[in-house]
């Protein structure tokens, strides 16, 4: 069913729940903000697109998508890739293969493809994504500590690791605190208040910090400059076969990205409100939200698992809740978009430091190395060094059909009714 969920959940609404929502949306926004900004400049993109990315993107995969309480925008899963494209082929090239991604999960939507998410193997989802968690954290670590590393330092992480470990003289000691600090913030005010947006309020706190005691640490600003208070004009990149043959590779990948992501968050959310989300119209969502986050010059962009819990524990129930939560960012955009200059950077980085640790799931390591079948594991083991030593692209390939070749040989398929052929 491609019916977007809000159809669904319009005639059901009444004051109390809008006002819920209203709420939700609100409090999710505050969550998105520094993390939006902070996936943004952890992908080597400007800090303004993780904010388009959110009120673009995150506006049309609630109006559109198949879920109740879905939120989408910029996530730590697309950091990797992001940063590689953009590494690559320049920002441009990012847009038009995000636009490509788009128009791909567009198609998949409309051939009714969001039930095929059963055939990628779960060992290679948890692979990618401890992979994805540690190279995040390895990038985040010199903001976070203050280590400056030197121009063209490579992203690789056989590579970055001693170019740390050799620049570790230049560790700042007042961005360490603001840092660990920060990281020390969020993990408690998460236990000791889990309804509350504590990631702004943390990395709020360490940047006024920053501010009011005049520490020589570097700020949002500093680096970049200050923020725009409106959103971009639409344009379209540079468009040629070649560059669409160039970047076909990693319009997959984030294609691919973008469907498992927003399907396993749509799923998590299914047993948290007991709600049953509609793939197809998630997948179709997607993929429009990807192509108008583009064509405004933002991210990829998918369900978050994070922020889609949040609204459900804030009290949003509807798609409305999404659309609030994109409509708060674009007027904090309009109405603060300077005092954002004044954000540290390693509190940014220790947010994100926190959001890889997150992310690779720590809680559930034991089971998956100790319980289940020792393929399993071992194709769990396999995706996250080539992930992290390898490359996203091949490990995604080879861990998928690796997956596959061995559902089938569990499957005990007799073998096919095979001649050679006469030559």
């Amino acid at each position: 069913m491609l019916t977007p969920k809000i159809l669904t959940t319009l005639p059901e609404t009444t004051p109390r729940s809008l006002l819920a929502d209203l709420l939700a949306g609100v409090t999710v926004a505050m969550v998105a903000l520094p993390l939006s900004l902070a996936i943004a400049i952890a992908s080597g993109a400007a800090p303004e697109t993780g904010l388009v990315t959110a009120i673009v993107a995150g506006f049309l995969i609630s109006l559109l998508g198949g879920s109740r309480v879905q939120i989408g925008g910029p996530t730590g899963a697309f950091i990797v890739v992001v940063y590689g494209v953009i590494a690559a082929h320049g920002f441009d090239g990012l847009v038009l293969a995000t636009l490509m991604a788009g128009a791909i999960l567009v198609m998949a939507g409309l051939l009714r493809a969001g039930s095929l998410i059963r055939l990628v193997p779960e060992p290679v989802i948890n692979g990618f994504t401890i992979g994805i968690a540690a190279i995040i954290a390895l990038s985040q670590l010199p903001d976070a500590v203050g280590i400056v590393l030197p121009d063209g330092t490579p992203a690789d992480a056989l590579e970055r690791l001693p170019a740390i470990w050799e620049a570790r003289g230049t560790l700042d000691w007042p961005s360490l605190a603001v840092g660990a600090g920060t990281v020390a913030a969020i993990v408690a005010l998460r236990r000791t208040l889990p309804r509350f947006p504590g990631l702004i309020v943390a990395v709020a706190a360490a940047s006024a910090a920053v501010a009011l005691l005049a520490l020589p640490v570097d700020t949002l600003g500093g680096r970049f400059g200050a923020l725009p208070r409106t959103l971009p004009s639409p344009a379209l990149p540079e468009i040629t076969a070649a560059r669409l043959v160039e970047l076909l590779p990693s319009a997959l990948v984030i294609a691919f990205l973008a469907g498992v992501e927003s399907l396993l968050s749509a799923m998590v959310a299914d047993r948290m409100v007991a709600g049953r989300h509609r793939p197809s119209a998630e997948i179709l969502a997607q993929g429009v939200a990807n192509i108008g986050s583009a064509l405004m010059g933002g991210l990829p962009a998918t369900g978050a698992i994070a922020r889609t819990a949040t609204n459900v524990r804030a009290g949003g129930r509807t798609p409305l809740a999404g659309i609030f939560h994109a409509l708060t960012i674009l007027i904090v955009m309009w109405v603060a978009a300077p005092l954002a200059g004044h954000l540290a950077m390693p509190a940014l980085a220790g947010l994100l430091l926190v959001t890889a640790w997150n992310m690779s799931e720590p809680q559930h390591w034991r089971g998956w190395l100790t319980t289940g079948r020792v393929s399993d594991r071992v194709l769990l083991v396999l995706t996250f060094l080539l992930t992290v030593l390898a490359d996203l692209t091949v490990a995604i390939g080879v861990g998928v059909a690796l997956g596959l070749a061995l559902r089938l040989r569990r499957r005990d398929v007799p073998p096919a009714d095979w001649k050679p052929p006469e030559r």
